[in-house]
């Protein structure tokens, strides 16, 4: 099964549908967004929905929330047997876990993200890591691109060691990061990497060579091309058996989704214990 770890609600669906047909995707975590590029029909109309992103970025990804809700919700609705649902919730609002048992766990989905905490306060998401913890160690991903700064990776180390049952996700392959990336959660073994948006492939070999049990395939769609992502990922790894875990059965184990039967059923904790890693030579 291919597993795009990482995507946003697309306008319209159906080409979202269309790129995960062309990318051969099973299946795709899908998070709410404010921004919709893939709206913009010139210069002027990208600039606006990007503008829409820093905001979120900068720590404003209250604003539009229940619109980008709604569209999550119906794009999950549309396409249940495609999409994975996770939730985002405000950082700074003081009813966390409140909200993580009513706007995740009471709604379905599989679990939290993609939280963008603003710049150096990546501290912010630990009330989150608590609430997962209470329920059974749901996945929680982390914006890691820019803004999130080096020491924001090293903050979440830190919180991913005091919640060990919790799997935290650091997505885009850390960003400008990225050999920072590799080491904290090589180091932690409850911390996994997506490696969308990667720069430069070596950055893209170098993650599944030394974490090979622990990286994700995703595209970042729409600002990643899952065909782009998922070629990338398979140039970068020889081995058969290490492909397959990051093109998705990594992720099927993340998010215990039964093969046999198709179904879903609640995440389990994550263990403090780490894999016995594939030979990493033969990436």
């Amino acid at each position: 099964m291919i597993i795009d770890a990482h995507s946003h609600v697309h306008d319209p669906l159906t080409d979202h549908i269309a790129l995960l047909d062309e990318a051969g995707v099973d299946k795709t975590v899908l998070f709410m967004t404010r921004p919709h590029p893939e709206r913009a029909r010139d210069l002027t109309e990208l600039r606006q929905e990007m503008h829409r992103l820093d905001q979120a970025l900068a720590g404003g990804a209250s604003l539009g929330r229940e619109t980008a809700q709604r569209e999550l919700d119906a794009a999950l609705t549309a396409h249940p047997d495609r999409f994975i649902g996770f939730a985002s919730v405000p950082l700074e609002a003081p009813d966390i876990e409140v909200m993580v048992d009513r706007d995740v766990v009471g709604r379905g989905l599989r679990g939290i993200g993609e939280l963008t905490p603003p710049p150096d306060r990546a501290a912010l998401i630990e009330p989150v890591l608590r609430a997962a913890t209470d329920h059974n160690g749901l996945p929680v991903v982390v914006h890691g691109s820019a803004p999130t700064t080096a020491a924001d990776l090293r903050t979440l180390t830190d919180l991913a060691r005091r919640y060990p049952r919790v799997p935290l996700v650091v997505s885009q392959l850390g960003g400008a990061h990225w050999m920072d990336a590799i080491e904290l959660v090589r180091d932690t073994p409850n911390m996994y990497l997506e490696l969308s948006t990667a720069s430069i492939v070596f950055a893209v070999r170098l993650a599944i060579a030394e974490i090979p049990e622990r990286t994700l395939f995703g595209s970042d769609a729409p600002y990643g091309d899952p065909v782009i992502a998922r070629t990338t990922v398979e140039r970068a790894t020889r081995s058969p058996q290490v492909r397959e875990l990051v093109l998705g059965a990594t992720a099927q184990q993340l998010l215990n989704y039964p093969a046999v039967t198709g179904n879903w059923c609640v995440p389990q904790a994550a263990t403090a214990t780490p894999q016995r890693r594939p030979d990493p030579t033969a990436t």
